[in-house]
C-alpha cells in the first residue's frame, strides 16, 4: 500500500524501527525486514552500529540487503567472521548484545511468538521454520523488537504454538514495529498502542488485531519518512522491495 507522500506502508515500517537503533548499537540483526532496519540505520543516523549475523559475522557493512545469513556479502565486509558457537556462547548469552531483532508468523498480547507452525502441531496446516536462535536473541538481549505486518492472521489470541517467549531472563520485547503502528509492553507486560503512523488510526490497528488492543493513555505519531531515509532504503534496492513485500 503506498500512503500519501510517496512512500509505502512497509517503507514507514522499516524507517521507524531504524530510528528506535542508536550509534553504536551493537545488534543481532535477523534477514528480512530487521536487516533492512539495521542497515537503514548505519545508512543514515547510526553509521557505528555493530550488527552481528547468526552466521559468525561480527561488524558486517553490507552494500546491499543480504539474501540469507550465509550470504558473501556479510563476510566481506565484516569486522570479524567467528564460528557459531562462539556468536552464541559468547556474544549473545554473555549479553555483550544491546538489540535483538525478530520476526514471527503469530505474536500475542504478551509478545510471545510463534515460528514453527500454523494449526496443530502433528498435522500443521504450515510447518514453518522453527525457532533457530530466536529463544536465545529473546532471552539474552537487552531489547529485543520485533517487525511484524499487522493482521489478525498474525496478530493472535491464543498463539498455535510458542516458540519464544516474549519474557525472559528479566528481557524481553520492547517494542512490536508494525506497517501500521508500533506497540510496546506496559507494566503487566502487555502490549499496547504507543505510536500510530500518518494517516493510520485507532480503530484500524484494532481492526487487525485479534485480541482487544489496549491504548496508551497519550498515543505517539511518527513522522513521515524523510527524503535522505527514503533515499538511503532505496539504494538497497531491487532485494528491499522483495523484503518489504512490494
Amino acid at each position: 500500500m503506498i500512503r500519501d507522500g510517496g512512500y509505502s506502508a512497509a517503507e514507514m515500517m522499516a524507517v521507524e524501527a531504524a530510528r528506535r537503533l542508536e550509534d553504536g548499537t551493537v545488534c543481532f540483526v535477523g534477514i528480512g525486514l530487521p536487516s533492512l532496519a539495521a542497515n537503514l540505520a548505519r545508512a543514515t543516523h547510526a553509521p557505528n552500529c555493530v550488527l552481528i549475523y547468526e552466521s559468525g559475522t561480527i561488524g558486517a557493512k553490507p552494500r546491499r540487503l543480504p539474501l540469507s545469513i550465509g550470504d558473501g556479502e556479510l563476510a566481506e565486509t565484516a569486522d570479524a567472521v567467528v564460528p557459531v558457537p562462539e556468536i552464541f556462547a559468547y556474544w549473545l548469552q554473555g549479553e555483550r548484545i544491546d538489540v535483538g531483532f525478530l520476526g514471527a508468523a503469530q505474536i500475542d498480547r504478551f509478545g510471545n511468538l510463534n515460528s514453527t507452525v500454523i494449526g496443530d502441531y502433528d498435522h500443521p496446516r504450515v510447518r514453518l521454520p522453527g525457532a533457530g536462535g530466536a529463544p536465545e536473541i529473546a532471552a539474552c538481549c537487552k531489547r529485543t523488537f520485533v517487525m511484524l505486518h499487522h493482521s489478525r492472521r498474525g496478530f493472535v489470541e491464543r498463539l498455535d504454538f510458542l516458540t519464544t517467549p516474549g519474557r525472559a531472563n528479566g528481557h524481553g520485547v520492547a517494542a512490536v514495529v508494525t506497517d501500521l503502528c508500533v506497540l510496546q509492553p506496559d507494566a503487566s507486560g502487555e502490549l499496547v498502542l504507543t505510536t500510530l503512523y500518518p494517516g493510520v488510526g485507532v480503530d484500524e490497528v484494532r481492526a487487525a488485531t485479534g485480541w482487544e488492543l489496549h491504548v496508551a493513555a497519550e498515543v505517539g505519531l511518527a513522522e513521515p519518512p524523510t527524503e535522505l531515509e527514503l533515499a538511503a532504503l532505496r539504494e538497497l534496492q531491487p532485494v528491499a522491495a522483495g523484503a518489504m513485500g512490494e
